[in-house]
């Protein structure tokens, strides 16, 4: 299910995009970004939120710093073990 979600914002934010639809996909990715960084979604379902491919989300997720898995403590272990 899909829900829509507008949102006011200063018209300064504007002048960093060409147009508006640039701004608004860029919008779209940064807070899917966020929301996957706080791991309230997928990286598929942030995907999907940000209109892209997972691996390409992925990557630009990787460019801005956001690591694709964030282990801590026994979780990476685990995983270290596991592997």
């Amino acid at each position: 299910m899909i829900t829509k979600l507008e949102i006011e914002f200063p018209a300064t934010l504007a002048m960093h995009s060409k147009n508006r639809g640039e701004m608004e996909a860029r919008s779209r990715f940064l807070l899917a970004l966020k929301y996957f960084e706080l791991g309230e979604l997928t990286s598929g379902q942030a995907a999907g939120m940000a209109g892209m491919g997972r691996v390409s989300f992925l990557a630009e997720a990787a460019r801005c710093g956001i690591p694709a898995v964030d282990l801590e403590g026994e979780e990476m272990n685990n995983e270290l073990a596991d592997g």
